[in-house]
């Protein structure tokens, strides 16, 4: 297992998708976060709370539970649905920028997708990833990436967070892909 990024590098990977969103929505006073559990829901939370330091604002900030979309639901064990939160101030009409830690296959991407288009219709819809490994299987491709790590397809990148993991680190190992 080696380390692709330590916790300084993907706070500074934070920091800049958070300016990143800022410039291309032209501030923050119409983008709602959503976070894909579990990790992309922490990831929300940190960039949130980036961006309202660097504006001065609340900004709204979900989750968005996909279980019932994936399309690998009879392939996989049972797992427990998360819980969706959507802010008060809903996203139709609304930039919504989904947020997760790996973008892989984008197949967690498309269900979000659809997750989304059953709650409301946003104006646009962003993606901000913190690794983008490469191998899609579907035209999917984020807005905003923390870092572009290649990687075979029988690797795999593990992302832990201090809010799960008890510290911040990206890893990388030979093994099953995820």
């Amino acid at each position: 297992m080696s380390a692709a990024l330590s916790a300084a590098e993907i706070t500074r990977a934070l920091t800049r998708i958070s300016h990143e969103i800022l410039e291309k929505n032209n501030g923050s006073s119409n983008i709602t976060l959503l976070g894909i559990p579990t990790r992309g829901a922490h990831l929300a939370t940190r960039i949130a709370k980036i961006i309202n330091e660097i504006e001065s604002c609340d900004v709204p900030v979900g989750t968005l539970d996909i279980t019932l979309h994936r399309d690998d639901l009879r392939t996989r064990p049972p797992k427990a649905l998360m819980p969706t939160l959507i802010p008060s101030a809903g996203v139709d009409g609304r930039d919504v920028i989904l947020i997760d830690d790996v973008l892989f296959s984008g197949r967690t991407i498309r269900a979000a997708l659809d997750a989304l288009g059953e709650i409301g219709r946003p104006k646009s819809v962003q993606l901000a990833i913190l690794v983008d490994r490469g191998h899609r299987e579907l035209p999917i491709r984020a807005d905003f990436v923390g870092k572009n790590i290649p990687t075979s397809r029988t690797q795999s990148v593990a992302v832990n967070l201090s809010e799960i993991d008890g510290q911040d680190e990206v890893l990388i190992s030979d093994g099953e892909a995820n």
